[in-house]
């Protein structure tokens, strides 16, 4: 055994169970490619101020869970904790709001780290899925991204999942509640790390999950009683749009996710199977994100899903998803001349988009074929050398055991004719 495992709170995925986080992230990003929505991949890793201005230094993400280093050169970067900051600065850089064609419509995947207690459902290396639309205001794009993660969600199976939804008001209204609701926190007995937050970002205390928290904040001013006319129509809009497309969602006014960046609309996806950590990805729109970063104003919106946790979603309902097999030809060669010719085969096979795997190393008979009954293959193919002075091989469905002579030059052909 090596001496070397995995550091705390990552994993790693093995094949078969890889399979499932692989069909998650195509399903989840499948509507996404139907809806205009194009491939975009940053690194890794980032200027650490990208992450402090635009997620907010007041953030726990920002404070106690990035990774962070310094370089032989002298640069602080960190590894992404999550993705909306970095398409954003990856979109300026590449001045795509220049181009027309507004809004930007991008998706990605990717693993993103975040320094943190190892729980279920809760690690320091994750894997999510997100889309953001850069560069307008409109409240059809809120309503189509959330439609369009519901959409993924179902295609899955997932039936027990919830869609949060609140409007957190803009840059005209949202300081006049945040000095209410600043004024109602100070009257508040709270720890000295909460009572700095408050006064930086006071919303991020009303996110706090601590029961002995939550019990203070019964009674403290409601947002939506501070939103402006124009943040009122927005969200109204974005609800009749959702409304309508037969998408159910629950107005949650104590929803205001952990990011600073948000503005309007925000939303949250749970899954009561899961726990504590019940959040299955969420977003919202953060019109305001841009100039943070030093780029222009470009009111954008966007959500990010995790991968880890729909995986564990999938689990608590039961949910087994339909796996193709890897193989469906696996060729059992007997002898050298076998080998050589199925060899080939397998390769031709390959070329004509057929998937098939070799039995390696020079296995007798019955070895080989559990190798093949263990591949999950739909067909055997089986020679030796008194097949091949027939110009024979034997296919064999794996399913129902019958086992047929095929001619050498006509087995590629005969394989995919049946598969089909």
């Amino acid at each position: 055994m090596s001496t070397f495992k995995a550091p705390k709170g990552t994993y790693d995925l093995i094949p078969p169970y890889s399979a499932t986080y692989l069909a998650v992230r195509e399903a989840i990003s499948a509507p996404l490619r139907t809806a205009g929505y194009g491939y975009i991949e940053t690194p890794g890793f980032e200027d650490v101020n990208l992450f402090a201005r635009g997620v907010g230094e007041s953030t726990d993400i920002v404070t106690k869970e990035m990774f962070t280093l310094t370089t032989k050169g002298g640069s602080h970067l960190a590894l992404r904790p999550e993705g909306t900051a970095s398409v954003l600065r990856a979109a300026l850089e590449a001045s795509l709001h220049k181009q027309g064609n507004l809004p930007a419509k991008l998706w990605y995947s990717g693993s993103y780290y975040r320094y943190e207690r190892p729980q279920k459902g809760r690690y320091r290396h994750f894997s999510q899925v997100g889309a953001e639309a850069i560069g307008m205001e409109d409240p059809a794009l809120d309503a189509e991204l959330i439609i369009l993660a519901d959409q993924a969600y179902r295609a899955l199976g997932l039936r027990r999942f919830r869609i949060l939804l609140n409007s957190l008001g803009d840059k005209e209204c949202r300081p006049v509640y945040r000095e209410a609701l600043q004024s109602f926190l100070r009257g508040l007995d709270l720890d000295e790390d909460t009572v700095r937050r408050a006064e930086i970002n006071p919303l991020r205390v009303l996110d706090d999950k601590r029961p002995e928290v939550q019990k203070q904040l019964t009674g403290a001013p409601a947002l939506r009683d501070y939103l402006c006319d124009a943040c009122k129509a927005y969200h109204e809009e974005v609800r009749a749009l959702i409304t309508a497309a037969g998408v159910a969602f629950e107005d949650d006014e104590k929803l205001v996710r952990g990011l600073d960046y948000y503005t309007r609309t925000t939303f949250e996806f749970v899954h009561d199977g899961l726990g504590a950590q019940s959040a299955v990805g969420g977003g919202g729109r953060y019109d305001g994100l841009s100039e943070m970063i030093g780029g222009p104003a470009l009111p954008s919106v966007g959500w990010a899903l995790g991968v880890d946790r729909t995986v564990l979603a999938l689990a608590a309902e039961g949910i087994e998803l339909e796996i193709p097999a890897a193989t469906s030809v696996f060729a059992v060669a007997l002898g050298e001349e076998a080998r050589r010719v199925l060899f080939g085969k397998v390769t031709e096979l390959r070329r004509a988009g057929v998937a098939a795997d070799f039995g390696y190393g020079g296995k007798g008979l019955k070895g080989a074929m559990k190798d093949a009954n263990r591949s999950g293959a739909r067909f055997a193919v089986v020679a030796g050398e008194r097949d091949l002075a027939e110009g024979l091989v034997q296919l064999k469905d794996m399913q129902s055991g019958e086992q047929t002579a095929v001619a050498v030059a006509d087995l590629v052909a005969e394989v995919r004719a049946r598969l089909a």
